[in-house]
């Protein structure tokens, strides 16, 4: 899988930009019902990536203003790769990766959904690649539409 090819793997229906969530499993539930909706993942699917991110959070902490959440699965559960965005105006607590103990204020969720591991490690990888920029990070929580988010992600991926 190659970085360019991200921008490919997010449906515009899948994109929540600037929802108000109370709480993580608020945005694993919108964001799986989103991918279920389209027909990319099976019905189960919210709730075993909820159960996953009960013992394997997936909140990061990154350099700069705001912190980011990477939910997935495994592959059972989905019928389509794609990843699912949402960004959030107001932060969203999610279980720190690395801590699980200690809480994230997130604004940027990349939910996973891949039928294949290998794939979904690579995935990760690119999310994680991405991650390394601030500024793209800054210019994905302020978009005001979903092509906008696709576009800032293909120019990084052809960067």
């Amino acid at each position: 899988m190659l970085s360019s090819e991200i921008d490919s793997l997010i449906p515009l229906d899948a994109v929540l930009i600037g929802a108000a969530f109370q709480s993580a499993d608020e945005v694993i539930r919108a964001l799986s019902a989103k991918l279920f909706e389209i027909g990319h993942v099976r019905q189960s699917h919210a709730q075993a990536t909820l159960a996953r991110e009960a013992t394997h959070p997936t909140g990061l902490a990154l350099e700069g203003h705001f912190c980011v959440a990477i939910p997935h699965t495994d592959p059972e559960h989905v019928l389509k790769p794609s990843i699912a965005i949402a960004t959030l105006p107001e932060a969203v607590d999610f279980r720190n990766m690395e801590e699980p103990d200690e809480n994230l204020p997130v604004r940027l969720v990349f939910m996973l959904a891949f039928t294949d591991k290998d794939k979904q490690i690579e995935a990760l990888q690119m999310v994680a690649g991405m991650l390394q920029s601030p500024h793209m990070l800054d210019a994905i929580v302020s978009a005001t539409v979903a092509s906008d988010i696709l576009e800032i992600i293909k120019r990084q991926g052809s960067a």
